[in-house]
């Protein structure tokens, strides 16, 4: 059953249109994120979904209700900002019990409530602080925690983690995926971070300039993406520019299929679908050009014959030196036209790996 449906939504700010009629649904537990750049209207839907903006056209739908028209004190979500918006002047206990005596709740429910909160998000014992008392993650907490302790429908999260360090952010959004899980939250989670959202989302919706790109789960996104600019936003990509004609395409010199019209398209491989071989002819033939170990594995730049520069994975086990002739085998390969639209595309058999 779907918590939370948004039907045609679209925005816009005098001439500019900020969000063409996007639509998407959201299961009743579950965590969508909208991921996309800077100005792509994925912030604009959520506070449209909030009630900080109001829509120009399309449908609000929470629990069978149309909310599109009411203020967002009378909307069932709870929202957490990038910035915390902490009240400096009250203690951690006043800034999570707010909202709750706002709607009356008796004095020991909102003790009992606000503790249970506080040990939900570790921060059981920091009662009597105040927000310049804490670091950046924990401030966090509490903003989350005071949205959290009014049990709303649905939580929104505008980009909450962007102002933290690395690995704070990392240890902050499992958390808050534990905590969305354990509550079974309908939670709807901005970003414009890949990683963040392949490693949180049960969905991933893709915008780019106030459109949908792809809607669909963090594996299907990034093994399968519909749009080159899906293709190339998500993960690391190689894009290889080629010309077809009657069904077959050449890059440097190699010969393969696709099953689309005469044009130009682009070739997307990933780092992880090229294998390196040191046997002639077991693919396109390649320079190394540098390689980078990443700790897990090794990320090798080399260079085709047309001099252009690919991205391949290559495994602990693996060898090659820079300098070294190599030869690419591809496994998987999808092409995208001129107008960004997929096509399947045949590769290249995959050689010998490289053993050192």
């Amino acid at each position: 059953m779907s918590k939370l449906i948004v039907e045609n939504l679209t925005k816009n700010f005098s001439s500019t249109q900020a969000v063409s009629e996007v639509s998407v649904s959201i299961g009743d537990g579950e965590l969508l994120c909208l991921l996309g750049p800077s100005g792509c209207g994925k912030s604009t839907v959520l506070r449209m979904i909030a009630g900080f903006e109001t829509p120009t056209s399309g449908r609000i739908v929470i629990d069978g209700e149309d909310v599109a028209h009411l203020t967002p004190d009378k909307r069932p979500t709870g929202m957490v900002f990038q910035s915390h918006a902490l009240w400096s002047h009250m203690t951690v206990f006043q800034n999570i019990a707010f909202g709750l005596k706002l709607r009356g709740f008796a004095r020991e429910a909102v003790r009992g409530k606000v503790s249970e909160v506080l040990e939900l998000v570790g921060l059981a014992g920091y009662e009597r602080r105040y927000p310049g008392q804490l670091s950046g993650g924990q401030q966090q907490r509490v903003a989350i925690a005071r949205c959290v302790v009014l049990t709303p429908k649905i939580l929104l999260m505008d980009e909450p983690f962007s102002a933290l360090d690395a690995h704070l952010r990392v240890r902050l959004r499992e958390e808050v995926r534990g905590i969305q899980q354990r509550l079974g939250l309908t939670t709807l989670f901005v970003t414009h971070d890949q990683e963040e959202a392949l490693t949180l989302a049960d969905r991933i919706v893709v915008m780019k300039s106030g459109r949908v790109e792809q809607i669909g789960s963090p594996s299907a996104i990034y093994a399968q993406p519909v749009t080159r600019f899906v293709a190339e936003f998500i993960g690391t990509m190689n894009m290889m520019e080629t010309t077809v004609s009657a069904g077959a395409a050449t890059v440097d010199g190699k010969s393969f299929a696709v099953d689309g019209s005469d044009g130009p398209y682009a070739l997307a491989i990933r780092p992880e679908d090229i294998g390196l071989s040191h046997a002639p002819g077991a693919g396109l033939s390649a320079v190394v050009e540098r390689i980078l170990d990443l700790g897990a594995f090794r990320m090798v730049d080399v260079r085709l014959g047309n001099g252009q520069i690919v991205k391949a994975q290559m495994g602990k086990t693996e060898a090659c030196r820079i300098g070294d002739r190599i030869w690419l085998a591809v496994s998987a390969m999808v092409a995208f036209d001129a107008g960004g639209a997929v096509h399947a595309a045949r590769p290249f058999h995959p050689g010998a790996r490289l053993h050192g």
